[in-house]
């Protein structure tokens, strides 16, 4: 499919991606029309280029640098300069017709016309939406005018949080698309509107619209027409729907409300006001969160799970689908509101008009093929994706290479393992796997992958594939994994390798009915520094005992990580940990007893913060400490070690002490990791046909140790580690 593609800080492409699946909870919907947002879409069109981009922004330089010091000079540069050409997905409302759907949407049929938004969704041939942020269109309703749902809902969203009524006055700072939506709003709630905005033509339009007064540059103030319509009172709610870098809009809305008035911020500003005047004046002020109640909430946009209507009157969607209603009945002016319209190879011409101030856009619609078929009479009875498209010519496999598939386009797959791949000897990167089409693509043609592909089991029917490398998210790993083997191919899976003790057999058993290989991503095995701990470990004669805290301050809040429902940071984080301690030891740990902060609480999530102490089977012990809601300046991870007259720590990798008769101290200026060499290790045993370093074996005890863990920490009981449960044949 075709899709308008933001390239590196400005460009802008309609590249050919793979289509979507649906997913759960989602429909696949074939737009005839959407709508470019002037405001939020050109927001993140850095037109003036990287200097001004730092200039406006000097916490990017900050950003850098705290990369750097933990991934070194070379790996950071290759991230930066990979800015210039990687892609985004620009675009969050259209409209048009449904022509597939996951078995789990039950209310919504292919065929039905509805409009649809959410972060992500984009301008493209098919669109990927939740259900919830799918609404119905009514059947006289046009696709292009449909296609405002979003940006309406946006504008209906802030007029409920503004509480408006009958007889009060407004004002609306700012007539971009949703500012002169929110003056029509406001005007059905029974309000008096008072509308300004810094170009002249844009007040016209209000005025022509139904704004009462409109407040042009050059005439008398914004200020002086509102005492007069108000005898001096001033105004009883003031929207700020202006875009701006300055606080210039918060302070002339400030001027404008009365004593005791309301503010209501829609429009990305400074946020800046005089304490005094917002004391003395008792302003009040509000912020309107994008469509309404379930904006950002993943579990209504993302899993279908809708707020009971007694409870939330407007969510998202019934916000959509009233302003559809109002548009249908004719009691919103929307055509006014459309300046251009381009067809979607047309989208690079589109956005340049919306950057030119002389063209005086607002409403700039693409036009896709769905409505020219539509147009021709033509009926969408059948629906054929395009779920593969080719990146680079494809080359013959070398005698011995291993052809590699990424699966999940994520953070850990570009900065760890796919340069680890390409460093590999006999190893090559032959396929990028991704629920996002453009994110794929952008990824296959950086690392020159033969093709992406939005279709997992396009990547297990190609025989070009010998292993599948999967850093997916973590509750996809266990069910990707097991595909894969049972395709035939070996498996090199991002920890952790499953979340549940059902998962590890599974595994177990596929490993060994097929035989093939799985690896899981132990890389602290492979990191020169841990390894050092290890041979110094390995001359010890008794029982020795290890330390581990760690600080990860980053997986908190909405960070999909820190829900204990999908394994949280224990299952996701400390399984490396669970494993570092047996390799260390070279013995199986038996037991766990474990506290943890509160739980039950939203953040810090009581779950991810635990102290816990192991036993070994070698009478060993070992503690870790692992927090989540300590500080960015506090070392990530420091392991300590005694045994015999000799004790070893590390820190973040950089770090390494010796202390025995004499005392020895290295460090590094940034930490090696270990991916490359996990990689590289588990190339050459695929090829020869050996086990790799880290077996499923190692997998399994590393997520039962973390479920016994959990298990007593909720219990307040020591628990037994039972890795024979699982591998039940030895």
């Amino acid at each position: 499919m075709k899709q308008v593609i933001r390239k590196g800080l400005k460009e802008i492409v309609v590249d050919d991606v793979p289509d979507p699946v649906p997913a759960a909870h989602h429909v696949l919907v074939r737009p005839h029309y959407s709508l470019i947002s002037s405001g939020t879409e050109t927001a993140s069109i850095h037109s003036e280029g990287v200097l001004k981009e730092v200039a406006d922004n000097p916490s990017h330089l900050r950003k850098v640098w705290e990369v750097m010091k933990q991934a070194g000079p070379v790996r950071t540069v290759s991230e930066v300069r990979a800015k210039f050409s990687e892609y985004a997905v620009l675009g969050y409302s259209g409209a048009g017709t449904v022509v597939a759907k996951h078995p789990s949407v039950k209310d919504l049929e292919v065929g039905a016309r509805v409009a649809y938004g959410g972060e992500g969704t984009g301008h493209a041939e098919t669109i990927l939406v939740g259900r919830n942020l799918a609404a119905r269109v009514p059947e006289r309703l046009s696709f292009e005018h449909a296609s405002f749902a979003t940006l309406g809902s946006i504008a209906m969203n802030a007029v409920r949080t503004s509480g408006v009524g009958l007889g009060e006055t407004v004002a609306v700072i700012g007539l971009g698309l949703v500012g002169q939506l929110v003056a029509q709003l406001a005007r059905l709630q029974g309000a008096v509107v008072v509308a300004t905005d810094l170009r002249a033509e844009r007040v016209r339009l209000a005025s022509e619209l139904g704004a009462d007064y409109g407040v042009e540059p050059g005439g008398a103030s914004a200020a002086e027409v509102l005492a007069s319509v108000t005898e001096g009172r001033g105004a009883d709610c003031v929207f700020i729907a202006a875009a701006a870098k300055s606080a210039a809009p918060c302070r002339l809305a400030l001027d404008l409300a009365r004593e005791r008035g309301r503010i209501v911020v829609v429009g990305a500003v400074e946020m800046s006001f005089s304490w005094h005047e917002m004391y003395m004046k008792e302003i009040q002020l509000f912020m309107s969160r994008a469509y309404g109640p379930g904006s950002y909430d993943a579990a209504y946009e993302r899993q279908g799970i809708d707020y009971p209507v007694s409870y939330v009157r407007w969510t998202e969607n019934r916000n959509m689908e009233e302003f559809l209603r109002l548009a249908d009945a004719e009691r919103l002016r929307l055509e006014p509101l459309i300046t251009h319209r381009f067809a979607l190879d047309e989208a690079p011409r589109a956005y340049e008009t919306i950057m030119d101030a002389s063209s005086e856009s607002l409403a700039v619609l693409l036009r896709y093929p769905a409505a020219d078929d539509a147009d021709d009479g033509a009926q969408e009875t059948s629906f054929a994706p395009r779920r593969r498209v080719e990146t680079t010519a494809a080359k013959a496999s070398k005698t011995g290479e291993l052809g590699f598939a990424l699966v999940g386009a994520g953070n850990i797959a570009r900065w760890a393992h796919v340069p680890a791949i390409r460093k590999a000897a006999g190893a090559r990167l032959r396929a990028v796997y991704s629920a996002s089409g453009a994110r794929g693509k952008s990824y296959a043609i950086r690392f020159g992958a033969d093709y992406c592909t939005s279709d997992y089991a396009e990547v297990l029917r190609d025989p070009s594939i010998d292993v599948v490398l999967i850093a997916s998210r973590n509750q996809q790993h266990a069910r990707q994994a097991l595909d894969a083997l049972e395709a035939g191919k070996h498996v090199f899976v991002e920890k952790p390798m499953a979340l549940t003790v059902e998962e590890c057999r599974a595994l177990v058993a596929a490993v060994r009915e097929t035989g093939r290989q799985l690896t899981v991503g132990f890389n602290r095995r492979f990191a020169p520094f841990y390894r050092e701990l290890k041979n110094n470990l390995a001359r010890r004669t008794g029982a020795a005992v290890i330390n581990c805290r760690v600080n990860s301050p980053g997986i908190s809040g909405s960070y999909w990580m820190a829900d204990p429902a999908i394994g949280g940071a224990i299952l996701g984080e400390a399984v490396h940990f669970i494993d570092l301690m047996y390799w260390l030891l070279d013995s199986e740990p038996v037991e766990v007893a474990a506290y943890s902060l509160p739980t039950g609480k939203q953040n810090p999530i009581g779950e991810n913060n635990v102290a816990a102490t192991f036993r070994f089977a070698d009478g060993s012990i070992a503690s870790l400490t692992y927090s989540t809601v300590g500080s960015k300046t506090s070392a990530g991870e420091r392991v300590e070690a005694f045994a015999d007259g000799v004790g070893l720590a590390t820190e973040d990798f950089k770090r390494l002490a010796v202390k025995k008769s004499l005392k020895s101290e290295r460090t590094r200026w940034w930490g090696e990791k270990g991916y490359d060499a996990q990689l590289a290790s588990f190339v050459a045993a695929a090829r020869e046909g050996r086990d790799p370093d880290v077996t499923v074996r190692d997998g399994a005890r590393a997520t039962l140790g973390c479920l016994a863990l959990v298990e007593s920490a909720r219990t307040g009981r020591a628990c037994e580690i039972n890795l024979k449960e699982v591998m039940n044949a030895e």
